[in-house]
């Protein structure tokens, strides 16, 4: 994997969130970036760390505070080993009251290949300072959409309402909980 340093907006672009739920996990304090002249920079580890708590997020639904920990324990571990040679990794929670772990695999290997491919994003996102806007902002937006527009030519209303239905609806889809049986005897 190539090193990289990104910012957050394009960190997000590659990793394919939105920057305010990138910006909540770094607020919330289950990431950690550098921070170097008020912006946050992301390389390859915490990129990986990133996809994995959202990766966690989506499947399991967890709260910021066990995210957090979940990261942290996952950081120390991906600094030890390499990880294009891990396949997965396991993370195990022991309950408070000294029961059998719960035991969550994470498919790193298949997250980091993810980013990988995806950081060629980061280039289109470029992070722009606030305030004024850059020269022939105006011409680029209306060349954009009349491209759109374009591209759209035979797509009747109907489906343009459908396809955003169906986009939203697969946004809200739970994730799918299975159970497997253990092959060992216990």
């Amino acid at each position: 994997m190539q090193a990289v340093e990104l910012k957050l907006k394009q960190a997000s672009a590659v990793l394919g969130v939105e920057p305010k739920d990138l910006q909540n996990l770094v607020q919330f304090k289950v990431l950690r970036p550098t921070r170097r002249d008020g912006l946050y920079w992301f390389d390859n580890q915490l990129l990986l760390e990133a996809k994995v708590a959202f990766y966690l997020k989506e499947s399991l639904g967890t709260s910021t505070e066990v995210l957090a920990r979940f990261t942290q324990v996952l950081s120390t571990s991906l600094r030890k080993a390499q990880v294009n040679k891990l396949r997965y990794l396991w993370l195990r929670s022991l309950p408070a009251r000294g029961r059998e772990a719960v035991e969550v695999r994470i498919p790193v290997r298949e997250l980091a290949n993810e980013i990988e491919e995806q950081l060629p994003r980061a280039d289109v996102y470029q992070d722009l300072p606030r305030g004024r806007k850059r020269p022939g902002w105006k011409r680029h937006i209306a060349r954009s959409l009349e491209a759109a527009a374009g591209n759209l030519s035979g797509v009747t209303e109907s489906q343009i309402v459908e396809t955003i239905g169906a986009y939203r609806a697969d946004k809200k889809r739970l994730p799918e909980i299975t159970v497997a049986r253990s092959r060992k005897s216990a």
